[in-house]
């Protein structure tokens, strides 16, 4: 089971270099980082975890900055988002700085995706709520073609772009429907989630893990119906609090990588929460 981790890196918490270097250092398999542009104070959607919305949302470093610090000072460890919220981006912008972030870490790159939850955040991009879903879809289809070897038009239902020269390229080769670096899509269990799963990613990432036996049997049968690979299938559980019988379980799944979520804290109280979960990395955990 490979252990990665996943943390609110902000301004007041320990450094994405420091942090890289540590987790390389101890064998861990890769850092994920979250992405919140800005927190609008005057909000109407609840924070879906419950209670009051924690400090750090307002405060988390962008993640394409952060990564590049982590893959500059390291060798070997994967560097991932969890999750970019497509939907606030411009999609040419974005195609550009996964493909030199992918290029520049030579593959270790992993795009997570999400929906978002902050209507407000999403509001001040331009997104409309209700076609959130189908605009990340087409921002996908747009990127897939300024990532094609050869020079490709794409026109969307939100975007187009002219058939272009833009390098680098991700590392990846193309596999089924999905081209560019190891996509991963956040998000809660049903036809919808699974469909764009299905349709332009390589896997899911279900937070916490909680409900997996229940919804990977569908996942499974929505990834088949499409044609996709059952071998090809990658499900990694997110922001998991670990124990020896809950990864004996997800590895009862098929599930070979977990992401353990770490504290936005300093670099004491980080290497701390590293040292606990050191026995998991060793394959020692209990």
């Amino acid at each position: 089971m490979r252990i990665a981790v996943t943390i609110f890196l902000t301004d007041e918490t320990i450094t994405p270099v420091r942090l890289a270097r540590e987790l390389e250092q101890r064998g861990f398999a890769g850092l994920y980082l979250p992405e919140h542009t800005h927190i609008p104070v005057e909000r109407t959607t609840p924070y879906p975890a419950g209670g009051e919305l924690p400090r750090e949302y307002g405060r988390t470093l962008d993640p394409f900055v952060a990564l590049g610090q982590a893959a500059a000072v390291t060798d070997r460890l994967g560097l991932g988002t969890g999750i970019t919220l497509a939907a606030q981006h411009d999609p040419i912008d974005l195609a550009k700085q996964i493909a030199t972030l992918d290029h520049l870490s030579r593959g270790r790159f992993t795009l997570g995706l999400g929906f978002g939850w902050n209507v407000e955040e999403a509001a001040d991009h331009g997104v409309e709520w209700r076609t959130r879903r189908a605009l990340v879809r087409d921002r996908m289809g747009l990127m897939r073609a300024l990532w094609a070897d050869e020079p490709t038009a794409y026109d969307g239902e939100f975007a187009s772009v002219r058939a272009s020269t833009a390098y680098p390229k991700p590392v990846q080769k193309p596999r089924g429907p999905v081209s560019g670096p190891r996509t991963l899509v956040g998000g809660a269990a049903g036809p919808k989630l699974f469909a764009d799963i299905c349709a332009y990613a390589d896997g899911w990432l279900p937070i916490g893990g909680r409900g997996l036996t229940e919804a990977l049997p569908a996942l499974r049968a929505a990834w088949a119906d499409a044609g996709r690979d059952p071998a090809a299938l990658q499900v990694v559980p997110y922001a998991v609090r670990p124990s020896a019988g809950k990864l004996a379980h997800f590895a009862e799944l098929g599930v070979e990588e977990v992401v353990a979520q770490l504290p936005p804290e300093g670099e004491t109280e980080v290497l701390r929460a590293l040292d606990a979960l050191q026995p998991f990395v060793d394959g020692q955990g209990s």
